[in-house]
């Protein structure tokens, strides 16, 4: 929404309405008036948007809601107060500024965020005692498999030996061992409940 071009207040009518006119007018619903307030208005509001939010676009929305705003409130518009201009100018650059706090509250908001996922607590007690009790399970289970089982699983997974180590050390066959562990890892799947 560009703002269309400013009227002159004197091209030759005297008796053409000022502003202020025009704004008592808005204010009991004259629509033909406020499209002449649009007209005086629109480009200097515009202006005051652009100088503080410094993105035409963003400009063009907040001069929108401003107008909007003018429509809707021109009965609180007093003239003993001040000029119509300035009102308007007073609102169009409280909406600047607004939309400025309300981006700079919406960055805040996301670095919070950001800077929460980063931290997240973490809670050593209860990681503490989830590692115990998974250990706890895993020796319940270990103990749980035949001797040749569960030597041949410590040895291998435990240790880092191969097969052909595991054999040599207890002793047996190459296949027995393989055979002792394949058996064994299967109860202990079975035993910790690991799904396939």
């Amino acid at each position: 929404m560009r703002p269309r071009r400013a009227v002159p207040l004197d091209d030759g009518q005297h008796d053409r309405p000022g502003l202020d006119q025009l704004l008592e007018r808005v204010a009991r619903g004259d629509r033909l008036s406020f499209e002449q307030v649009y007209d005086m208005v629109a480009p200097a509001a515009y202006g005051v948007v652009l100088r503080v939010l410094r993105d035409p676009a963003q400009a063009e929305e907040v001069t929108q809601e401003v107008l909007v705003e003018v429509w809707r409130s021109a009965a609180r518009f007093e003239a003993a107060r001040g000029s119509g201009m300035s009102w308007v100018m007073t609102i169009a650059h409280h909406r600047a500024v607004d939309r400025v706090r309300a981006a700079q509250a919406a960055t805040d908001r996301e670095d919070r965020v950001a800077r929460l996922e980063v931290r997240r607590p973490y809670d050593e007690v209860v990681e503490s005692v989830e590692t115990s009790l998974e250990w706890e399970r895993l020796r319940r289970c270990l103990y749980g498999l035949t001797q040749l089982q569960r030597e041949s699983v410590t040895y291998a997974y435990y240790g880092g030996y191969t097969y052909r180590e595991v054999a040599e050390l207890l002793k047996v066959p190459l296949g027995t061992v393989k055979t002792r562990m394949r058996d064994g890892l299967i109860r202990m799947r079975d035993c910790l409940g690991v799904e396939r």
